[in-house]
């Protein structure tokens, strides 16, 4: 199809000519264009569908406030939905398919609702679909869901990639126009590091619009000489194709940069887009500001746009919507439009001005004081209804129409922090408040700077106050000061379907309608009426909206109020926030540090939280997990067996007070604990209820380390860090977490002191007599390599725990094995673990679930009366302690040849299997090598008194049924013989 309507000049490539296709059809556009100026060029004025009524529409703008063409690109599993055809860069072969409509764009069956408008007012879903009830499932539902939405998904995975990433600088500069530009050029010379970041794929933002002159020359040959200075500064980064999404604490802006979506293929290992984490020392807003248009009877027709829109297309990408061309403004800013149409060889059918005293012109018509009441053209405008100033009519024949009601400030970053822009009444819109986010200063149009004159110094003395910077300006270039000058005008009055938000199919009858049922507020407004929800946050629509709210409730605009605005600024694909967070690397994994060695011994592994542990580890000839389990409790329990648990939380407690910070924050008593010595802890939550449990060792009277389970680890690093700042912030107590700072291997069985004392060193006597039984202290290993060790057990074998920095973790787990060869040492994981663990009765997750309480896990008599501790009080609730409350026990089946099934229901022998007569339940189960049988742990009404008892096992779920007795939850050495061997 050739291009009727591409215009001379611009700033598109002509050397080359890109193929694609819109619809199905082909087309012709070339490099520079995007695919909005690309279908203008090529005569396309229908580009989708509104939402609510499928009503025909066109272009509205030519950036990223776009509302109407949305657009889906490419096709299979790159297909991508709701794309702004004004943003797309063209590439070779580019596929894309207008949204919203069936069965075709031109006729779309469900702009049938456009003719039930009436009864599709704002509101009519809180009103309608109520009655009769049984409707809702059946029909309701299912209609609204399938007409819900715009675009479609493919279903298939995305198999492109997305990265995230981090920057660093001085003085973060957001929007690359004059302002931006200026900025830049003098944070730059004056040596600051600098990032220049903008949405567009060319730099330059308004200036590549205008036809006016900067230093009497081009503006676009100054943005090409400023680009390449800046090019050459190694102190500037420029980063085009990004848009800066969010302002969040701490000086840390969210950015995104596109950097494949203007390619046809990716390069293998190129990302498509970025999310990029911006620590700025200072923050430049110079986003520019966005025309809005004025509401009018039917001003959604495909054909009618922002009149700055109309000059984009034409001054940058020499492309115009029509041939025949009307302006509707109620500023100067629209004849610019008129006069710049008018030098590409575009007639102007006539300029529209609502004021009396509009500028006239001697190169096309001037209608003073004149109105837009109507338009006509179903697919596309064809003709345009004015009222003139003296009241009669006239019909303009054109096929696009520029309207501009003048300019709004891109405020929204400057909200991101719940700040709230103020009212100018100059430029009748709103501006950046004082309330910004720390270390963000605006300039430019972002700050109601409108002439380039009044841009470019803004944007060197931004940059030069947020950075401190001393002596003169760096020289501006000559340019436009031209004052503003322009009559608020929102909407022309009478009029019964004007649009405001032209994606939700928003009208002026809808603000109307929701003044008249009370929902006054703008934050009601904008729920009641879906005004501002779309997709571009009511860039377009917002202000026409609440001018109107104004009006009718008899109030100023400021006195109205404005919504504020939230992250992102445009929509951003989901998979950018992913990252390369997706399948496997959903989260990231944390490896042991003998994750290596188990992996050369055919280890299984298990995800443990982001942990990857070693759950087992199979022989040759082993062809159940069981067996692999089995084998390495027995060798164990035997002889010695080694167990990665470097995943156990741990925690570095020094100061002063740190014994008695650790005596509030656990229940039993550690003030009086020695050093050198390890004592069991058990936490509890605030409300009594046990939180964890784990050990602390001291090692010096001011220095304690602190474990914890692994699940619990940083929930319990996270209390402990806001009991100190918030509830003993006096304390002389610091906590620091040194988990992945220590390799630590559980080393247990009879023959454990015999393995270690070969690598100890033997200036450390490791005896029962020299380190008794909850030992602890700094030691040396092979040859002096510094140390930790810890003669504790959860086995209940003779067991010790020893740590080493992590870096000599893997060659630390090599020597163990080496050294224990002569004893048949075996390496254990975290399946065996935990059979020996169930099978010496110790708490684990399972029973440390969020329900259970000291006394319900035997460990009443740990709560210490003697002292306060978090929990303490609260756990004395009578309703903790009633009689008959749940004990620990353990429970092993009659029938030693019967499962025991975790989540399984305890019952009395004979009576009912129900909810009522549920007795207790099973927490944990394994087959215990040492017992030849399986066994559990449980909670038991009044367990401590019914050991001996027989009851059933049910499972309704698995149809489970068996007899179990109710023994000691400690099934291998009860009495700890073995552990203080």
């Amino acid at each position: 199809m050739t291009q009727d309507n591409r215009l001379s000049g611009g700033q598109i490539d002509r050397t080359k000519t890109l193929n694609f296709n819109f619809d199905n059809r082909s087309y012709s556009a070339h490099p520079g264009d995007t695919l909005a100026s690309a279908l203008l060029a090529n005569g396309v004025r229908l580009m989708g569908r509104s939402f609510k009524y499928h009503r025909p529409r066109g272009v509205l703008t030519a950036g990223s406030e776009e509302p109407n063409a949305l657009v889906e690109l490419r096709t299979g599993n790159r297909q991508e939905p709701n794309t702004r055809a004004t943003t797309v860069e063209m590439f070779e072969g580019l596929e894309a398919h207008s949204q919203n409509r069936w069965p075709s764009l031109k006729f779309d069956a469900l702009a049938i609702n456009d003719r039930f408008s009436t009864f599709l007012t704002a509101g009519f879903y809180y009103k309608t679909f109520m009655w009769p009830a049984a409707f809702w499932e059946k029909l309701y539902e299912p209609m609204i869901r399938r007409a819900a939405g715009l675009g479609s998904l493919s279903m298939q995975e995305d198999p492109d990639e997305y990265d995230k990433g981090f920057r660093h600088c001085d003085l973060l500069i957001i929007g690359a126009g004059p302002a931006g530009l200026m900025a830049a050029l003098t944070a730059g010379r004056a040596g600051s590091e600098v990032i220049l970041a903008d949405e567009d794929f060319a730099l330059g933002g308004r200036l590549n619009s205008e036809t006016f002159s900067l230093n009497d020359g081009d503006a676009t040959e100054w943005v090409k000489q400023s680009v390449a200075e800046l090019s050459a500064l190694p102190n500037v980064r420029m980063m085009s194709r990004t848009t800066v999404i969010g302002a969040f604490d701490h000086g840390i802006y969210g950015a995104v940069e596109r950097t494949g979506d203007h390619l046809a293929s990716l390069p293998s290992g190129k990302p498509r887009q970025i999310l990029w984490r911006i620590y700025a020392k200072h923050a430049l807003l110079c986003a520019g500001a966005t025309e809005r248009p004025i509401a009018f009877e039917n001003n959604d027709r495909p054909g009618i746009m922002l009149a700055s829109a109309l000059r984009t297309y034409a001054n940058r990408f020499a492309t115009t919507a029509a041939q025949r061309v009307a302006i509707f403004t109620n500023n100067d800013d629209g004849h610019r439009t008129a006069a710049d149409l008018h030098a590409k060889g575009i007639r102007i059918a006539a300029v529209v001005d609502v004021r009396d005293d509009a500028p006239t012109s001697h190169d096309y018509e001037v209608l003073q004081g004149a109105q837009v009441r109507d338009t006509k053209g179903r697919l596309g405008l064809t003709f345009v209804e004015v009222e003139l100033a003296e009241g009669s009519s006239r019909t303009l024949d054109c096929g696009a129409l520029g309207v501009s009601g003048g300019w709004n400030p891109n405020v929204h970053l400057t909200c991101h922090q719940r700040g709230r822009p103020a009212w100018n009444d100059d430029l009748a819109a709103f501006v950046p408040g004082a309330d910004l986010p720390p270390g963000l200063s605006v300039a430019g149009a972002a700050n109601g700077v409108m002439s380039t004159h009044g841009a470019l110094q803004s944007g060197a003395e931004g940059a030069a106050q947020a950075l401190g910077l001393k002596g003169p300006l760096p020289d501006l270039p000559k340019a436009e000061d031209t004052p503003i000058s322009q009559t608020p005008f929102w909407y022309v009055q009478g009029c019964s379907r004007a649009w405001l938000d032209q994606q939700n199919d928003v009208t002026v009858k809808d603000v109307k309608l929701s003044h008249q049922e009370g929902f006054r507020s703008v934050e009601h407004l904008k729920r009641y009426t879906t005004l501002g929800m779309a997709t571009d946050q009511g860039k377009t629509s917002n202000m026409g909206g609440l001018a109107i709210m104004a009006e009718l409730a008899g109030k100023s605009i400021p006195e109205t109020g404005t919504t504020i605005f939230r992250p992102p600024y445009t929509p951003v694909p989901i998979a950018t926030f992913a990252g390369r967070m997706k399948g496997k690397e959903f989260h990231p994994t944390r490896l042991t540090p003998s994750h290596y060695w188990a992996k050369e011994r055919g280890a299984v592994f298990v995800e443990v939280g982001n942990w990857l542990r070693a759950q087992w580890f199979p022989l040759p000839g082993e062809t159940h997990w069981r067996e692999s389990v089995d084998r390495e409790v027995r060798q164990t329990r035997a002889s010695v067996g080694v167990c990665d648990c470097t995943t156990l939380g741990k925690i570095d407690v020094q100061g002063a007070d740190a014994a008695d910070f650790l005596n509030r924050v656990y229940c039993n008593g550690f003030a009086k604990l020695a050093v050198g010595k390890t004592r069991y802890g058990l936490m509890l939550r605030e409300d009594g209820i046990a939180m964890d449990d784990g050990t602390a060792a001291r090692l010096a009277e001011d220095h304690f380390v602190v474990t914890t389970t692994t699940a619990n680890a940083v929930k319990v690093y996270q209390h402990m860090e806001f009991v100190r700042q918030c509830l003993f912030p006096d304390m002389d107590v610091q906590l620091i977490s040194t988990t992945e700072a220590w390799a630590q291997y559980a080393v247990a069985g009879p023959n454990s002191r015999k393995l270690l004392q070969k690598i100890v060193d033997p200036d450390f006597d490791i005896s029962n007599e020299g380190f008794p039984f909850m030992a602890c202290g700094n030691i040396t290993v092979c040859g002096g390599l510094r140390a930790r060790l810890f003669r504790i057990s959860f086995s209940g074998e003779l067991a010790f725990e020893i740590a080493v920095p992590s870096r000599y973790g893997d060659a630390l787990m090599r020597r163990l094995m080496q050294e224990g060869g002569e004893f048949d040492v075996v390496p254990y994981g975290t399946e065996a673990l935990g059979v020996m663990r169930i099978e010496k009765g110790h708490a684990a997750g399972n029973e440390l679930n969020g329900t259970t309480t000291a006394l319900n896990l035997g460990m009443g008599r740990m709560v210490s009366k003697n002292k306060d501790s978090i929990g303490s009080i609260l756990s004395e609730r009578e309703g903790l302690n009633e009689p008959g409350a749940l004990m620990m026990v353990g429970i092993k089946p009659v029938n030693a040849g019967d499962k025991v099934t975790a989540g399984g229901h305890l019952m009395d022998a004979t009576g009912p299997v129900d909810a009522a007569h549920d007795q207790g339940y099973v927490t944990s189960a394994a087959f215990s090598p040492s017992l030849d049988s399986h066994i559990g742990l449980g909670f038991l009404k009044n367990g401590g008194t019914r050991q001996g008892e027989k009851m059933r096992l049910v499972s309704p779920v698995t149809d489970l049924t068996v007899e179990v007795e109710i023994v000691s939850a400690h099934f291998v050495d009860p009495e700890g013989e073995r552990l203080r061997a």
